[in-house]
Order: structure tokens, then C-alpha cells, then sequence
């Protein structure tokens, strides 16, 4: 007897239809036209021509300017993760590991910042690292400084504000890894002759890595492609390649050199990414929203 074909089941490529047509209408075919865009000639301002040419990513390529943006938006982006991870590893464990009976306001007051406007939040900083600011104020108070302290308006300050906005992304993906753990196995650890500390580096902290991992490539990813904190607490030469995006765009209206600034950009953060779902996987991202 002729052996009974198996049916195909395509329950799964129905109900992950409505996603694919999602992403194909929001990701792929609006980065498509920048992409296209990216190969127009600019004429005068807002005039841009339609063709085929290679000046936008022959400038890129070859101008110093660009290459120096990259490399600093990359170095920043470095330091304000590690910076946020080392800040964030300890809330995020005080949270997680509290006997606190409500848990739920701690979070709630991590979670409190995001409804306030990220721009309010950012301009806040004037106030507090201004010559005339509170911080300025307190050490002439106690008379530490004679002057006012030169805090603003370089990359300092512009590190300061995102740290503060994007270290509760942070917090929240240690966190979650945290909640996770099985709090039986540090005590275990103890019980077989490890210190409190060895119980936390042998135990917890390897444990908590995928969460660790998780928030520091949200914070990178989020650093790299801001724009309005340097703007706001940056000087002239505190720019992050994001600014270069606006002011092509918006101060200069030369679309299609925006669109090749643009792609480059989804094409650094997408790279690191795709680096993170080769050796971490991008479920510790979903976990962390889950």
C-alpha cells in the first residue's frame, strides 16, 4: 500500500501572518525607501534630484567627521552601559532579593520616571549641574569651591542624563533574571562551606547574566541612536551620530544624506544585535517586558 502523505499544519504560518505583514509594513519597506533615498542627489535645500549615485556613502566614507562621530557614539555607548550596569546590578538585587511585603511599590517607584517626559527629564539636569545649580550651589555653601564648577554642556553631563534615563531598562532586566533564581541554591552554597560573597560570584551572578546582557543591549542600542540628550546637555563637540541624522535632516533639509546617515546607524546597532542573539538569544528580552 502507497504510504499516506503527512498533512502540512499551517497553523503556524497563520498566526504568524499577522506579525510578518507588520513588520514588512512598518520595518522592512519603510527602510527600503531610505535605503533607495539614500542613493538620491541633494541639489539645494529640500530639492534633491532623483538618481543613482554614490556621493552620500562616498562622503561618509571618506570624511574624517563621520568617522570620528561613529567612534564616539560607540565609546559612549560603552561607558554609559557599563556605567548603568554597575549602578543598576544593585537595586535590581536589593529588589529582588528584599522580604519586603510590598514589592510591588518599589517597582512601581523604578517604573515612577517613564511618566515623566523624557525631555523634562533630560532639562532637569540644567538645574541641578548649571552654574546656578543645586550641585554648584551646595559646594559653594559649604565652601569647597570659590567659582561655579564647569559641569555642564560637555559629555559629562550628556553621560549623566543617559544614565539617568535608560538605567530603569537596566534595573528591570537585572531584576527580572533575579526573580528567576532559585533562592534555595545561594543558602546551599553556604551550607557547603561558600562565603557569602563566594556564594554570590559562583552562584547569582553567573545566573543573572542573561538579564545583565539583556539590559545592557537595550541601554547601548537606546544610547546609540539618541540625539536629543546631547542636544540638550552637549556642547558644540558633544554630538552623538544620531545628532548628525537631525541636522542633515532637519537644520540642513538634505534628505537623502539623512537617509544614508540613517541607515548606517540601523546598520551599526542591527550589527550589534544580530552579535548578542548569536551568543545571549533575544528571549531575555522578552522576559524582561513578559
Amino acid at each position: 500500500m502507497a504510504e499516506t502523505a503527512t498533512p502540512i499544519d499551517k497553523r503556524p504560518l497563520v498566526l504568524l501572518t499577522p506579525a510578518f505583514i507588520a513588520i514588512t509594513a512598518l520595518v522592512v519597506i519603510p527602510m527600503s525607501f531610505i535605503l533607495v533615498y539614500s542613493f538620491y542627489e541633494n541639489i539645494d535645500l529640500a530639492v534633491d534630484r532623483v538618481a543613482f549615485q554614490f556621493g552620500n556613502w562616498e562622503m561618509l566614507l571618506s570624511d574624517n567627521y563621520y568617522h570620528s562621530a561613529i567612534w564616539k557614539t560607540l565609546r559612549i555607548s560603552v561607558v554609559v552601559t557599563v556605567l548603568a550596569a554597575v549602578l543598576g546590578y544593585l537595586p535590581a538585587y536589593f529588589i529582588a532579593m528584599t522580604t519586603f511585603r510590598h514589592k510591588w511599590l518599589l517597582l512601581l517607584l523604578l517604573i515612577l520616571p517613564f511618566w515623566v517626559s523624557f525631555i523634562i527629564r533630560t532639562l532637569s539636569w540644567i538645574h541641578i549641574l548649571g552654574n546656578q545649580g543645586a550641585l554648584n550651589g551646595l559646594f559653594q555653601w559649604l565652601g569647597l569651591s570659590d567659582e561655579p564648577l564647569r559641569m555642564m554642556f560637555n559629555e559629562f553631563s550628556v553621560m549623566v542624563g543617559l544614565i539617568h534615563v535608560f538605567l530603569p531598562y537596566m534595573i528591570l532586566n537585572i531584576y527580572v533574571s533575579l526573580e528567576g533564581i532559585d533562592r534555595n541554591l545561594e543558602p546551599a552554597a553556604r551550607t557547603l562551606g561558600a562565603t557569602p560573597w563566594q556564594a554570590f560570584r559562583e552562584v547569582t551572578l553567573p545566573l543573572s547574566l542573561p538579564g545583565l546582557a539583556a539590559g545592557s543591549l537595550l541601554v547601548f542600542v537606546l544610547t546609540g541612536g539618541s540625539y536629543v540628550t546631547p542636544l540638550i546637555l552637549g556642547g558644540p563637540s558633544d554630538f552623538l551620530f544620531g545628532n548628525l541624522i537631525y541636522d542633515a535632516v532637519v537644520t540642513e533639509l538634505n534628505w537623502p544624506m539623512g537617509a544614508t546617515l540613517s541607515f548606517t546607524l540601523l546598520v551599526l546597532l542591527g550589527s550589534v544585535v544580530i552579535l548578542y542573539s548569536r551568543f545571549m538569544g533575544l528571549n531575555q528580552l522578552s522576559k524582561a517586558f513578559g
